[in-house]
């Protein structure tokens, strides 16, 4: 006996780590695989909603891998029974059957199988379930996807598995979501304490997003006061941080839209603050650009799909030189004549603007045209309670990029020297020797190549038609004239400071007034500032 006790004596020791590294795996104790589901799975067979949901229950309670199995069949509507026998049955995608309670190969199937049938309550359930079971997966994503449609069901059922998944879990955030779930279960339930119940109101309400709102707002009127005066505290604070996210998500959209309406306007205002042209075709150079980056699409989609990722890499350069290209053809051709007489380039470039119209409708016809958007601009983030798109993201870096490329170009080149020069004094720079002429023409097709390239950001964010130069005509000539002529740093902050104004009185004015009331503060705003917010420096100017 005594040498018996010394061989077993080793299993004391190797069984505890045995069990230990069992757990640390996530191997739950309650996935025992010989529990009995045969009693569960027959309430499949009674055609209720009710013991179908009741069933989905009592599966995600087990924990087996074969519950599982059934709970993943019936989400499918690959689980029958036999209406004769009530043998519920597993029927695979590829025609095989199984016995849903054991998991074993059915040879000879009865006929006439019919589908357990669902209603919401009963998809509500299975969602519960595949959450309950999916809590001690090993996968920290699927634990994180489980804890997430708990959450959302809230099934008491799942509690006991929560509770055993939150004390194994090492991983922060997913721990987090386990416990959040446990709060949404535990709010309303009137089994639990009232200190676990005021825990679940604090931690619901920590949250600070529009579902803990509505967990806050269910809380029942026979609960007790503690917990209802918990969740009132809890519905006000969550309420004013939804309208600081919110104003701050109004901002962002204003900051997005301010970048669009740089991108249009930045070229319009070096050439509006050079020539004096009132360019009424400058909508037209961004519509340009836009179906510049839609055949370059088009190319690459027919001859190498490899490349679409680079498409508008590749697109930028080729509508900055087409566009570009364009304006220096309508300087030379119409606008050259017609210097000193504003209300004439205004009727020209207009006239212009509707036969770049008519030939891209002929070309491309008058519908929408597709332009598809890169892997790496696809998606969004979370901030906060803040979403951002990745478009919008990117729009905003290269309107930014642009500016600076644009400013670095006026103040670091001789064409910027000459383009300043002729800004401030134009009799002056022609008397110094500089080519005017010909340096209008470079500057308008500078603006012209600018608009095109935002043409190709604009694709990103809207319908490519031979209309999408209107929709930004007008703002841009608010932005130039709000910023001050020719200004670039007036274009850029007047930019930012309409699209936020404008997104800001959106909820609260509607988009129609709220575009009057800018348009009205800027008609005052003029009056006072006639130059705008940054007046250029120059004797032609000051004049």
């Amino acid at each position: 006996m005594p040498s018996q006790l010394r061989r077993l004596f080793p299993l004391a020791f190797v069984l505890p780590v045995l069990l230990l590294a069992l757990a640390s795996l996530g191997v739950p104790p309650a996935r025992a695989q010989g529990t009995d589901l045969a009693p569960i799975v027959a309430k499949f067979a009674n055609d209720s909603y009710g013991d179908t949901a009741d069933a989905l229950a009592a599966l995600s309670a087990t924990g087996s891998d074969q519950a599982g199995a059934i709970v993943a069949a019936l989400g499918e509507g690959r689980l029958v029974f036999d209406p004769a026998t009530k043998a519920v049955y597993i029927r695979a995608p590829s025609g095989a059957v199984t016995d849903a309670a054991t998991g074993a190969a059915v040879a000879s199937p009865p006929a006439g199988l019919t589908a357990v049938r669902a209603n919401n309550r009963v998809r509500r359930a299975i969602e519960a379930a595949s959450g309950a079971l999916s809590l001690l997966n090993p996968d920290a994503g699927k634990r994180r996807a489980a804890a997430a449609a708990v959450f959302k069901s809230r099934d008491a059922a799942a509690l006991e598995t929560l509770d055993t998944a939150i004390a194994r879990e090492q991983v922060p955030d997913v721990k987090a979501a386990l416990e959040d779930a446990r709060a949404a279960i535990l709010i309303n339930a009137p089994a639990a304490s009232e200190a676990d119940r005021l825990a679940a109101v604090k931690r619901i309400a920590a949250r600070g997003d529009q579902e803990s709102l509505g967990m806050l707002r269910a809380v029942p009127a026979d609960a007790p006061a503690a917990v209802k005066a918990a969740a009132t505290a809890g519905i006000a604070a969550v309420e004013r941080n939804l309208a600081f996210w919110n104003a701050a998500q109004n901002v962002w959209y204003g900051l997005s839209l301010g970048s669009v309406l740089l991108l249009a306007a930045i070229g319009l205002a070096i050439t509006f603050g050079v020539m004096g042209v009132i360019n009424m075709a400058h909508g037209e150079m961004v519509m340009l650009g836009a179906y510049t980056t839609f055949v370059v699409q088009e190319i690459i989609r027919n001859s190498a799909p490899f490349l679409f990722d680079w498409s508008l890499t590749i697109a930028l350069p080729l509508a900055f030189v087409f566009t570009g290209l364009v304006g220096i053809l309508i300087e030379r051709t119409v606008i050259r004549f017609l210097y000193g007489r504003p209300l004439e380039t205004l009727l020209a470039t207009w006239g212009v603007s509707l036969i770049l119209q008519q030939a891209v409708r002929t070309v491309f016809g008058p519908t929408n045209q597709e332009v598809g958007a890169p892997s790496w601009m696809s998606g969004a983030f979370q901030v906060g309670q803040m979403s951002i798109t990745y478009n919008r993201l990117w729009i905003i870096v290269f309107s930014l990029m642009v500016f600076f490329a644009l400013l670095m170009i006026l103040k670091r080149t001789s064409l910027g020297l000459y383009v300043r020069a002729v800004t401030q004094n134009r009799r002056m720079a022609a008397a110094m020797g500089i080519r005017t002429g010909r340096i209008d023409a470079l500057t308008f097709g500078l603006g012209s190549g600018i608009a095109g390239i935002a043409g190709v950001a604009l694709s990103q964010i809207d319908n490519v038609s031979p209309n999408l130069g209107q929709g930004y005509i007008i703002d841009s000539f608010m932005v130039v004239v709000f910023g001050g002529v020719g200004n670039l740093w007036g274009t850029l902050v007047g930019a930012f400071t309409l699209g936020v104004a404008n997104k800001l009185l959106e909820p609260v004015a509607g988009a129609v007034l709220g575009k009057i009331l800018l348009l009205v503060f800027i008609i005052l705003f003029i009056q006072k500032r006639p130059r705008g917010l940054f007046a250029l420096k120059g004797r032609a100017v000051e004049s």
